[in-house]
């Protein structure tokens, strides 16, 4: 439908409608800001509709718009990090202060210890745990998605929730003191 040109614009509703939400927790869960995510999937969608010609179809059109996605949020946190000329640990502690006092996270406290936590991974454990863990994405369309082998992204995964089960072990050992 959207090599009609006859049809290409409705085709692009149709994908915005269908996806639009999915990929917008995606970036959310990783970015955890809603303006930012905004303007994240804003771009998302004006590279997807710039990129359609270009799309091959060899590839599911869902790991496609979660590639833009994806690399759309990690070019933002990297021009955030540069913008601020702060180190990304600093900007993740900025996220674990909207996490804390922000009024779109209405989770309790081991939804926000989580979400602490999953910001403090680093960042290719952070995406491979959030696609897994939230979106119940397959290791074969993740490999897709991140251009990397499966067992590289079992190995983040596990070494992620590990690290996500030393954090809420390591805070509840210290609210019991």
């Amino acid at each position: 439908m959207f090599r009609d040109e006859q049809s290409r614009q409705q085709a692009f509703r149709l994908i915005v409608t269908r996806y639009q939400k999915k990929l917008y927790w995606h970036i959310r869960r990783i970015l955890v800001d809603h303006d930012d995510t905004d303007d994240v999937l804003q771009n998302t969608f004006i590279k997807t509709w710039k990129g359609l010609d270009g799309f091959k179809e060899d590839a599911q059109l869902y790991t496609w718009l979660y590639r833009i996605a994806t690399n759309e949020t990690m070019s933002f946190i990297r021009q955030r990090k540069a913008e601020l000329f702060v180190r990304f640990g600093d900007v993740e502690y900025s996220v674990e202060d909207k996490l804390q006092s922000g009024d779109n996270f209405s989770g309790d406290e081991i939804q926000k210890k989580l979400q602490i936590a999953i910001q403090q991974l680093p960042e290719k454990q952070r995406l491979v745990f959030t696609m897994k863990y939230f979106e119940d994405i397959k290791y074969e369309d993740m490999s897709e998605i991140l251009e990397t082998s499966v067992g590289a992204l079992k190995a983040s995964y596990h070494h992620a929730v590990k690290k996500i089960e030393q954090y809420i072990r390591s805070t509840a050992e210290e609210n019991i003191r």
